[in-house]
């Protein structure tokens, strides 16, 4: 081609199509897989990794199925010369670029707090706690080694170790986890171990004086231009140039920045190389292999900086097999590798912030719609092993290897950028929901640094089954741990947004407990959100300001009417008056004062979503929601709904009193130096040994009282001894504990028709302990649940009378003689029970979910 500078390449990308190199990763091929990239590295056989390693690069997307689309001009190299030298000045000037549109203005995360109380707060509170815990000299030792410094410590295993080629990206979501965490807390310890790690690159980029900075050498880029097999070397630069200039946004610090600009310059001159010697269509090619956000993370230093280095730059990394798939709205990601992609979509978002270029407005927004039309699952989450599957073809995808996190967290930062835009409420209704079911359920409680890589979907999944199980904290540090590290350190990013004017305006986009210092508005806001239950179905908000000291300033809130809600029911008021509603998926406007009050009602229901598949044989597949909220009921595979003939929820699904926490109880014996519940075992009784808490085990091993008298209101377990009860399996809500008879194992079933069969008194327990009850039979007086003080065989529990026992009289009394505690398992504030067709279903939001086993969808039928 023409020319031999960097710069004769941008008239190419000034019209997508241009491009004669078409070829694109658009086959889920192993090797795109991170999951299976990781396995091939650390395997030690070299012929499999030969065979793999062949097919490099080998699988071009066919160039019909989307050239044909696009605009038949196609620019002559020798008019480029023209087009070249108008982009290029306009590039010099980047002030002539018209900026599109009014967009709103991001609050700062500096001036917001969460309440601790939330379900956000808790969240991160973990996540802090896991920042806290990861060692700086254990975190820089393989940048160290690269720069030939000084190791102390030890490096971290899993996708950080030192013979993994994407050795370094967490070190970059690290730092832009900690920037924004910092942001957030103003957490003092956080901020010197985050200077720390800076500091520490730093003299790993001086010690190699060239401007590179990496965990790994510069040789996996040579592989990378030459088209030979590596793993993702841009990806994980990518993550530390994006973490360098959090570090600098958030944190103020200019070193980052220099750091930043070093790298930019070194790689710059990379490409520009590549470029030089051999073409751009090689410079494409390579782009095959995981770029991550180059892109978007050389927009927004651009935006900084204003050098147009890095604006072209940027430009060289919006990759164009793919971007003008979605310019001439071709619905063709079906097998492209997710998260190789959607980050390529938020930099051509930051392309069109920076350069108002329509294109890529218009690219994201249909991108946006294509994956919620026909790729997203009821989480708002989306992918199946990584991967796009066949659009409305989710059913067949349901499994453990659903929704990589990494998706989650990239699409909503897709729905920021456009609800920025455009201010529709239905981008701030994904985000929403994509966060509160495919974000905040992926750390064990509050575990800090456990976390998983996938969230599954299918039917009796767990999450601590699936392929990956649960990570560990200092030896997993897969892609979704870098993402999941950054969602819960900026959970206060897209509570509120602003529009600067004469008179200021806020968007309150979610409903979250938290305080913000809002300078425009010289207000101090505080937003209070009573916890949402079942049994009260309304989300309660008051929101109430001061004005700051010598400040009067008028403003106006607009508060979002989410489109799950209802108008019937609403109610808004301001300092006792009401206001009227507008209809949901709008914004009710108020005009604000400092000292004003606001309370918000708004109704919740319990709606169901069929899943995104066209098949009429999947018509009845849907997944069940409560507001936001996505409800999983506790299955081993289980999913078949009877939802009723007169189309009335309340014909198959109904709330779970608050006050039935009181009633959960678990039994329990010691047996030498281990304790022993009595557990529910497919529907059969026995004892077993004490579970974790959040585990299958432990919901088999809770149980309702059910008083004899329904009125019976208690407040400590203690107060049901001499009562007469029925047991219900906790997970199997309406199956009771039933005797088979004397000497037989107890089963879980329906309760008979004559209760009293299925009844029993608790009694003081026969040992004669002060802690101990028996449960006695109602109607065959003098026998009592046994469990033989033998678990070793997992024996039956069974119904059992002294005067037929075989054991002692201190046998009998010890072997029908249990601790009753609390339950092991509670509901949560959001339960439901669902009407089955051969069962019933506790159902509770997907987030709360630990290692229980549940199913998201259900076959629903009348």
């Amino acid at each position: 081609m023409k020319g031999s500078t960097l710069f004769q390449v941008l008239a190419i990308l000034s019209v997508i199509g241009s491009v004669l190199s078409k070829e694109c990763t658009n086959t889920p091929t192993q090797l795109s897989s991170h999951t299976f990239r990781y396995q091939l590295l650390k395997s030690h056989n070299e012929t499999w990794k030969q065979e793999m390693f062949a097919h490099y690069h080998l699988i071009p997307t066919d160039d019909s199925a989307w050239s044909d689309l696009l605009p038949r001009k196609i620019l002559r190299q020798e008019a480029d010369e023209l087009s070249w030298s108008m982009m290029y000045k306009k590039m010099k000037n980047p002030g002539s670029f018209k900026v599109g549109g009014d967009f709103l203005k991001e609050i700062s995360l500096h001036d917001v707090r969460l309440d601790s109380d939330s379900i956000q707060g808790r969240a991160q509170e973990t996540n802090l706690k896991y920042l806290l815990m990861l060692d700086v000299d254990n975190l820089v030792w393989s940048f160290r080694e690269t720069a030939n410094l000084p190791t102390p410590g030890k490096p971290y295993g899993g996708w950080e170790a030192p013979d993994i080629e994407l050795r370094g990206h967490f070190v970059g979501h690290y730092l832009s986890a900690t920037a924004q965490m910092w942001a957030s807390t103003h957490n003092d310890t956080l901020k010197e171990k985050m200077s720390a790690v800076v500091s520490a690159l730093s003299a790993c980029q001086k010690k190699m004086g060239t401007g590179y900075l990496s965990a790994f050498p510069s040789e996996l880029f040579d592989r990378f231009e030459a088209i030979k097999p590596v793993w993702a070397p841009y990806y994980t630069i990518h993550k530390i140039l994006a973490g360098l200039l959090d570090q600098y946004t958030f944190a103020n610090d200019a070193q980052a920045l220099v750091m930043t600009t070093w790298m930019v310059e070194y790689f710059y001159n990379r490409v520009q190389n590549v470029i030089r010697t051999h073409t751009v269509e090689r410079h494409w090619l390579s782009l095959n292999e995981e770029t991550g956000g180059m892109n978007d993370v050389l927009y927004r230093l651009f935006a900084i900086t204003g050098n147009p280095k890095h604006l072209l730059l940027a430009h060289l990394f919006d990759k164009p097999c793919f971007l003008g798939l979605l310019a001439v709205q071709a619905d063709d990601i079906s097998g492209f590798h997710a998260n190789t992609h959607i980050p390529i979509v938020i930099g051509s978002q930051m392309r069109y912030e920076v350069t108002g270029d329509p294109l890529y407005k218009t690219i994201s927004t249909f991108f946006m719609d294509i994956v919620n039309s026909s790729h997203s699952y009821a989480t708002g989450g989306t992918s199946v092993s990584e991967f796009w599957s066949d659009p409305k073809r989710l059913a067949s995808t349901l499994q453990t290897e659903n929704e990589e996190s990494c998706t989650t967290y990239n699409m909503l930062k897709v729905s920021r950028h456009l609800f920025r835009w455009t201010k529709e409420v239905a981008y701030a209704d994904y985000y929403e929901r994509a966060l509160t079911n495919g974000v905040l359920g992926i750390q064990r409680g509050t575990e800090p640094g456990v976390m998983i890589y996938m969230l599954p979907q299918g039917r009796g999944v767990s999450k601590a089954v699936s392929y990956h199980k649960w990570g560990t904290p200092f030896n997993s540090f897969w892609c979704c741990y870098g993402t999941g590290i950054e969602s819960f350190s900026k959970l206060g990013d897209s509570i509120y947004f602003e529009e600067e004017g004469s008179v200021p305006s806020l968007y309150i986009i979610q409903y979250v407990s938290s305080t913000l210092d809002w300078k425009s508005g010289k207000i101090v806001l505080n937003q209070k959100v009573d916890p949402v239950v079942s049994s009260d179905p309304y989300l309660h908000v008051t929101l109430t300001s001061s004005s700051k000291e010598g400040a009067e300033q008028s403003s106006t809130l607009n508060l979002r009417i989410p489109i799950w809600t209802s108008s019937k029911g609403a109610k808004a008021t301001l300092n006792a008056q009401n206001l009227d509603l507008p209809a949901p998926g709008s914004f009710l406007q108020v005009k604000w004062s400092g000292g004003d009050k606001l309370t918000l009602n708004l109704p919740i229901s319990i709606r169901t979503e069929q899943i995104k598949d066209d098949r009429p044989e999947y018509a009845s597949v849907r997944a069940i929601l409560y507001g936001p909220y996505l409800l999983s009921g506790y299955s081993s595979g289980d999913w078949d709904i009877k939802t009723g003939s007169t189309g009335s929820d309340a014909d198959w699904i109904s709330p779970v009193p608050a006050s039935y926490n009181n009633h959960l109880v678990t039994f329990s014996q010691e047996s030498g130096e281990s304790t022993f519940v009595l557990t529910n075992m497919n529907q059969s009784i026995r004892m077993e040994k004490f579970p974790k808490a959040g585990t299958d085990a432990a919901i088999r091993a809770t149980f309702r009282l059910i008083f004899d008298d329904t009125s019976e209101k208690i407040s400590s377990i203690e107060e049901a001894i001499g009562k007469t009860v029925m047991l219900e399996s906790f997970d199997f809500p309406g199956m009771v504990l039933v005797p088979q008879g004397t000497e037989n194992n107890l089963v879980v079933t329906d309760p008979p028709n004559d209760t009293a069969t299925s009844s029993f008194g608790i009694v003081h327990g026969l040992d004669g302990k002060d802690n101990s009850v028996s449960l006695e039979s109602v109607t065959q007086k003098g026998c009592y649940i046994y469990s033989g003080v033998n678990y070793s065989s997992s024996v039956g529990m069974k119904l059992s009378c002294n005067s037929s026992s075989s054991s002692s009289e201190a046998g009998f009394s010890q072997a029908t003689s249990f601790t009753m505690n609390n339950g092991l398992s509670a509901y949560h504030p959001i339960s439901f029970v669902a009407k089955g067709r051969n069962r019933n279903y506790l159902m509770v939001p997907l987030q709360s979910i630990r290692d229980e086993s549940y199913s998201v969808y259900f076959n629903m039928q009348p």
